[in-house]
C-alpha cells in the first residue's frame, strides 16, 4: 500500500494498493489521487523514503508535470519518514492486526473504510491537538494555510 498523507493536518489524501513494493503504478496511483483531491500550488514538497516507488521514472515525471519538489529520506533512517511511519504502525494496530482477510479486494474495502470513515474523520491525534484530519483541514483552509 502507498499512502500520501498531508503533513499539515496528517489527512490521508492518497492512497493505492500494489502486489508488491517494486509497483511503481500504486505511487503514481496514490500521487494522482492526492493531487485530485488537494490540487498542487508553489513549495509543494512530496517527502518519502528511498523506495523504488518513488525514485521510478513515472513518479519523477508526475512531481515535475505538478511542480512538486521531491524530498527523500536519509539511507536507512525511519525518522525521516515518522508520520508515514506512525500511519503504518497505527492501522496495522488498529485494524489490520485484528482481522482475517477472505481475499485481498476484502482487506482493501476495509482499508477504505479505515481511512475515510475513522481515521481521517474521526481518530483525534496529539499532534493536531487532539483533533481530526478533517477537523485540522477545515481549520487550516478557513485560515485559508491550505488555500491553493
Amino acid at each position: 500500500m502507498t499512502t500520501v498523507i498531508d503533513l499539515a493536518d496528517r489527512k490521508v489524501i492518497g492512497w493505492s494498493f500494489s502486489n508488491d513494493m517494486s509497483a511503481e503504478s500504486a505511487s503514481v496511483a496514490a500521487l494522482k489521487m492526492a493531487i485530485k483531491t488537494r490540487g498542487t500550488r508553489n513549495g509543494l514538497i512530496f517527502h518519502s523514503d528511498r523506495g523504488i516507488q518513488y525514485a521510478c521514472n513515472d513518479f519523477k515525471a508526475l512531481l515535475s508535470e505538478n511542480r512538486i519538489l521531491q524530498s527523500m529520506s536519509r539511507k536507512a533512517d525511519c525518522w525521516d519518514n515518522a508520520v508515514a511511519e506512525s500511519f503504518f504502525k497505527t492501522l496495522k494496530s488498529e485494524l489490520v492486526h485484528h482481522r482475517k482477510y477472505a481475499n485481498r479486494e476484502s482487506a482493501k474495502l476495509e482499508i477504505f473504510s479505515y481511512i475515510e470513515g475513522f481515521y481521517n474523520t474521526k481518530r483525534k491525534h496529539s499532534s493536531l491537538g487532539y483533533r481530526t484530519p478533517s477537523e485540522m483541514e477545515k481549520l487550516l483552509t478557513e485560515n485559508k494555510c491550505l488555500a491553493a
